[in-house]
């Protein structure tokens, strides 16, 4: 196979550049709001809350007053971007082979989340940092959510990149079917093993 030409990696966070543990960001809640923790993970993720700012039909002021009025207390920016700082650990290896390729191409992050994870990113992975200034896109800024083609293709316009010169990696294959289908190049990665494969294979450096 001849590798295409490449002009940009997009990259999921969750499950790739770092793990997300839901339990220890409802936990880290719970304890900044004196309820249990299973009140946060009903209030977030049972009734549809986590799901409807992902997609961007809430603005982050109706999200985090919608979430303190469920766990009985006021959430802001600062409480909720700590604890989707605990409740992430990053792979120190596949930040490596990350920063390997941004020293000869354009780096960037595609995520399911709403707009302040943003803001929680640079905290967890601060060694992709400035590669990735103005380059984290949550899809709740785009509307939607992977792996709807209109995510993909709106990332690319903001990006100022084109589908054909892009690879796109992501832990779960249905968002990587949604790519492929909106015209990049992409594939499956999990850990540090995978992304050096895929990397290897589209002659990406990894190292």
């Amino acid at each position: 196979m001849i590798a295409p030409r490449l002009e940009l990696l997009l990259l999921d966070f969750d499950g790739v550049l770092a793990r997300y543990e839901r339990a220890l960001r409802c936990a880290h809640l719970a304890q900044v709001a004196g309820c249990p923790a299973t009140q946060v993970m009903q209030v977030l993720f049972s009734s549809g809350l986590e799901l409807a700012y992902d997609s961007g039909a809430l603005d982050t002021a109706t999200y985090l007053r919608q979430l303190g009025e469920g766990v009985g207390t006021r959430i802001d920016e600062t409480a909720w971007i700590d604890a989707r700082v605990a409740a992430c650990a990053p792979d120190p290896r596949i930040l490596a082979m990350v920063a390997a390729v941004a020293r000869r191409y354009p780096v960037a992050i595609l995520t399911n989340n709403g707009p302040l994870m943003a803001q929680a990113i640079p905290r967890i992975v601060p060694e992709l940092f400035p590669a990735l200034d103005g380059r984290v896109l949550c899809s709740g800024t785009l509307g939607g959510r992977k792996p709807q083609a209109t995510v993909y293709t709106q990332a690319l316009e903001r990006l100022g990149a084109r589908a054909a010169s892009t690879l796109f990696v992501d832990d779960l294959f249905v968002n990587v079917q949604g790519a492929r289908r909106a015209g990049l190049h992409a594939d499956t990665v999990r850990d540090a093993r995978s992304m050096r494969r895929v990397l290897a294979r589209f002659g990406l450096p990894t190292g």
